[in-house]
């Protein structure tokens, strides 16, 4: 879910950019930074957003300036005032040179910079501004998903690493039922010798009960189907991160389980790697919309 987007453009004498940036997330998390006297915009442009984009920890930051400096304007009154006092002069002093225009223009007072609304001046701008943020939220959506499409090359190796060694598991854990049953009979026949009145049924109860907490046929078959359902949802490519979330519960789930029945060394150790791959799996959604 990381991505950058920026779109600038000038409307009504105003210079303007979006800069556009997200970073992963679980839920939605829009922040706006925007010049003083542009707020108003802000809950229209969360609502756009939100359509846009469903996760992520987003930042949009909007700067705005004047594109030309003040326009110049002339004060009429002001001037008439330097040209009466010029014109004054000069007929008191023969000879001297009629006033010019440049040098009466220059007088402080006579040329003023033009007043500008600010309110009106936004009102000019507003609706550029809002469709270049539609434009900077489209490109950013266009980032996330060209960052999807890695990150799915990614995923779909971490599946395949995970099912190779739901494989092995599966294979090293064909006997240990029997096994198990096989070791807790040899350690009950030791004890029945030391005490004889134990009751052979309750005995096989026992051992076909502790024999069926070993077998870990079902913890495989539902990662089988985790499995799949992963693939699935990958292949939907929209809106799926959070239930990819959920499912990551899931696969640790099995996982565990499986580990807590295991009985043997190299049992575990598969599960375990197979936990470490699966935590891999999990943080790689959480990049996924």
């Amino acid at each position: 879910m990381t991505g950058f987007a920026r779109t600038e453009g000038n409307s009504g004498g105003l210079v303007w950019a979006w800069e556009l940036r997200s970073v992963n997330g679980r839920g939605l998390d829009l922040r706006f930074r925007l010049p003083p006297g542009w707020d108003a915009l802000e809950p229209a442009l969360r609502d756009a957003a939100g359509r846009a984009l469903k996760r992520g920890n987003v930042t949009a930051n909007l700067t705005v300036k004047r594109e030309t400096e003040a326009r110049l304007v002339l004060d009429s009154a002001a001037l008439e005032q330097a040209l009466a006092l010029a014109m004054e002069l000069h007929r008191r002093m023969p000879g001297s040179p009629v006033p010019r225009a440049e040098a009466l223009l220059s007088l402080p007072g006579v040329l003023r910079a033009a007043t500008v609304d600010p309110v009106e001046e936004r009102a000019a701008a507003s609706a550029a501004v809002q469709a270049g943020f539609a434009a900077a939220v489209a490109g950013l959506v266009a980032a996330r998903q060209a960052e999807g499409a890695r990150l799915v090359a990614t995923l779909t190796g971490l599946l395949d690493e995970i099912t190779a060694l739901r494989s092995r598991a599966a294979a090293e854990a064909v006997d240990q039922p029997a096994a198990q049953r096989a070791r807790v009979m040899e350690n009950l026949t030791a004890l029945l010798r030391e005490a004889p009145s134990l009751p052979q049924e309750r005995i096989a109860q026992e051992v076909a009960l502790l024999a069926a907490r070993s077998d870990v046929r079902e913890e495989l078959d539902r990662l089988d189907s985790h499995i799949a359902a992963a693939h699935a949802l990958l292949a939907e490519a929209a809106n799926v991160g959070r239930r990819l979330d959920f499912l990551m519960q899931e696969f640790n789930r099995e996982a565990n389980t499986l580990c807590s029945k295991s009985a043997s060394t190299a049992l575990t150790a598969t599960g375990l790697k197979l936990k470490a791959v699966i935590e891999q799996l999990r943080e790689q959604v959480q990049n996924i919309e």
